[in-house]
Formats: structure tokens, sequence, C-alpha cells
């Protein structure tokens, strides 16, 4: 199944930091609707179609099939292709990598608590026919349920990546080397490295641990993992973790300023609380050493966007968090009807100018991306379920 959307003659709205905003929505006809689930789970970006310099996304879904679908870019806009067309209920989170070497980027979902699977969708490119769905392969079954979050790494140093992965069901996380033959072998061998609370629990944070994160956290030229409210330094054949804030969720790492190490973002995710900026004031395996402040100034109710990228252009990295708007399932009446969206736009020193970007919109995983290949960074929201099917894009002018 293929659907298409042409541009129409929209307004360019200036929000933000001054930036002119061409806004599109599958609301207004902009876009085709994503799907027919009213629970949009996950998001991935990522240039699955090598020929077109944009950066495509993938929805998943639960309630309904289809499981997944991709939203590609063409010269007419945006054409939507289904990956999955069985019903899978698929949790928040994903992954991209090229599983099997062959030059293109493969996609990783996993069951929320209804189900123990983890799988991954091999790339046909370039071979794209919206009639045909991507092959599935099976990485993870059986064990305990809900896999919310994956990312890529070589955080052992072997020279080769491995899959970290959540599994909310057993309060843990896994590691699976990828297998030199991933498309005929079914399970991925996996380990647990690390089992207990990441953060979740504490006041008004979610009740389950989640996110991922893959960065050089301590300088060492190793790519780390951060999950939960923790950085893990791989050591003796073992994960360390090192605590970072008291409330987990949302976790990104980057160089927001110059100096060996990297700072740590950490919003609250599926709960509330505040969005955390931690800086190292001495030894990053040291949890004492991480200096956090608020960078919003209020507690985000719902948060579950966060994203970094140099949204203005001006060579630093900026921040993209947002609230959910509704998180309660089978009713349109929003939890909160003044949700907000905010842009934190770096200096690159370590302070960041707080814009207020949309009020009153849900955003679920917001992303921030070269969506129409023009080099500069657009915005993407797939909100959960708040006026769900929907997917709206914010066009860099």
């Amino acid at each position: 199944m293929i659907a298409a959307a042409v541009f129409g003659v929209l307004a360019l709205a200036p929000l933000g930091a001054g930036i002119k905003w061409l806004h599109l929505s599958s609301s207004t006809g902009d876009l085709p609707v994503p799907g027919t689930s009213n629970e949009q789970t996950g998001v991935v970006v990522g240039r699955f179609d090598r020929d077109s310099p944009a950066t495509d996304f993938v929805i998943s879904f639960r309630v309904v099939a289809p499981a997944l679908v991709w939203f590609r870019h063409t010269p007419r806009g945006w054409e939507r292709y289904i990956i999955e067309n069985e019903y899978l209920p698929l949790e928040a989170g994903g992954a991209v990598y090229d599983i099997d070497g062959d030059g293109d980027l493969d996609i990783v979902f996993g069951n929320d608590w209804q189900g123990d699977k983890l799988w991954w969708w091999e790339n046909p490119y370039p071979h794209f026919d919206p009639k045909v769905p991507w092959k599935r392969h099976l990485i993870k079954s059986g064990g305990a349920t809900q896999h919310h979050d994956q990312v890529f790494g070589d955080f052992k140093g072997t020279g080769k990546p491995q899959l970290a992965f959540w599994n909310q069901g057993a309060k843990a996380i896994f590691l699976a080397d990828i297998p030199a033959d991933p498309r005929h072998t079914e399970p991925w061998p996996a380990a647990k490295i690390f089992s207990g609370n990441a953060g979740e629990g504490q006041g008004s944070a979610a009740e389950y641990a989640e996110g991922m994160d893959a960065f050089d956290v301590d300088g060492d030229g190793r790519v780390d993992l951060l999950a939960g409210n923790y950085w893990f330094k791989y050591e003796n054949g073992k994960f360390r973790p090192i605590k970072v804030g008291k409330i987990g969720g949302r976790i990104r790492a980057a160089k927001f300023k110059p100096g060996k190490y990297a700072q740590i973002v950490i919003a609250p995710g599926d709960g509330s609380g505040p969005v955390m900026f931690y800086e190292c004031k001495g030894d990053p395996a040291n949890p004492s050493a991480w200096v956090g402040r608020d960078l919003i100034g209020h507690s985000l109710t719902h948060g579950h966007t966060l994203d970094v990228g140099d949204v203005d252009g001006d060579g630093n990295l900026d921040i993209l968090t947002a609230e959910q708007g509704q998180w309660h399932e089978n009713t349109t009446k929003s939890d909160d009807p003044n949700a907000q969206s905010f842009i934190l736009y770096g200096d690159g020193k370590g302070n960041f100018r707080k814009t207020i970007f949309t009020t009153g919109m849900g955003w679920h995983d917001g992303k921030i991306a070269d969506l129409d290949g023009d080099g500069r960074m657009d915005l993407l929201n797939k909100p959960y379920t708040w006026k769900a099917p929907r997917v709206d894009l914010w066009l860099n002018r």
C-alpha cells in the first residue's frame, strides 16, 4: 500500500529563534495519515533510501495493523510504505543500523508489555515495492515482556557493534553481539549486563526504566552506553553503572561545550520531572562529580521527547524536549491541554536560551533531522495518542 501527499500552500510561521518554519500535518492533508491505530508507539529516523539526501522516518503502532510504516521522501512529497503489514503490539523506542552489512540501514523494534519478542527488519534497498513488506527476523523470544528502547554501539571495544536493549519486564538491560550471519541466526545470543532500578519510581517518575543512548562520555575513545539515569563504563569484561542523576528517563549525551568529557541531558519520559543538564566536575566515573541544573524551570508532564541537533545552524548543539499532552488511551480528552514543546538554543559554552515552540500540542519521541534533504535541521512530531493517528513536520526555511 502506498499513499502520497503533495505540498499545499502553507504559511511560513516564525517560531523559536526567529527561524521560519513550514508546518506540514497529516491532519490538514499535507502528509499521508500514518495508519488506523490511535496508539503510535515508536519512531526512528534514517536514510533508508541511500539514493535520497533526505532523512526518512518509520513509525510503529499497536492496537491494529499495520505495525510499521515508512514515510519516504520523494520529489512529490512524502509517500507512505508499509514495512510490517501484520498486527504486532510494538513498544516505543526502536533503533537503526546496517545489521547485515549490505550498506543500507535496517530497523529494530520490540514487543510492548503484551509480548516477549524483539525483531529486526531487513532493508530491501534498492528494490522498494510499496506492496511488499520488509523481511522480518527474530532477535529475542521468550523471557520477560516489554522492550522500550534499544541502541547500537561498540560498547566492548571489539571493533564490531553490539545491540543493547531494555527488557522492562525483567528490569534489566541485555547486550547482544550482531551474529556473523544475522539473516540466518535466530534468536541472537544475549547477556544480561544490568539489573535494578535506573531512576524509575522516584517521586512522579515513570513506573519502569527507559531511555538509551550511545556516546563516548569519558573521552577515552570508546563509545559508552547510557540508560535510565546511568552511564556504563566497560572494564574488566563488565559494565559498571555510574549514576548521573536521581530521576531517569529519556537520556542523551553530547559535547555541548569544549572539553574532554561529554555532558548528559535527562528528561522525565513516561513520568513527570525536570529536564536536567549534567556536567562533570571531576572524575566522570565518580557519581558525585556529576552536577546538574534544571533547563526548563518547572516539571515537565510526561516529557517523552528529547533530541539533540543544531537547529539554527550556528554550529552549536540545541535541545528539543516536549510534553505528551495525552497518554490515556481510548479518549478524545487531552490529559494536558496546555502541553508545551521547547527548543533550547545552545551557545557552545553550556548555556541555553529557552524558547516555547508549541502550546496545546501533544508530542511523543519528537526528532531533529534533515527531513527534506536541504541541509537544514527540521522537526518531527509523532504524537502517541493525542489526536492520533497523526504526524507533523516543521521544515526549517
